[in-house]
């Protein structure tokens, strides 16, 4: 991840992430992960995303990728990371 921020306009609490999908190019996505997260712990670290899906709108917010994560029991999201190393943009499967 590039840059992580707050999202005040987000009807949930979420950030605004910008993620560098190598040769895709920096994307943005709103993701609902403020209860184990901080933004700037966020900065740096590698995600798994889903780049195919249509953008959508959050209020003034344009989100362009559907970052990945499982739900623990209290219904929170845990981010999904690649175990090992990978350069921005290897695609998953």
């Amino acid at each position: 991840m590039t840059d992580a921020r707050e999202f005040p306009e987000a009807r949930r609490p979420a950030y605004q992430l910008w993620i560098d999908f190598g040769p895709l190019g920096v994307k943005r996505s709103s993701a609902q992960i403020t209860r184990y997260y901080r933004p700037a712990e966020l900065i740096g670290r590698l995600v798994i995303a889903v780049v195919n899906f249509p953008p959508k709108q959050i209020g003034p917010f344009v989100s362009e990728v559907l970052v990945l994560g499982a739900y623990d029991e209290a219904g929170e999201v845990i981010l999904l990371h690649p175990d090992r190393a990978v350069s921005p943009g290897a695609k998953i499967g």
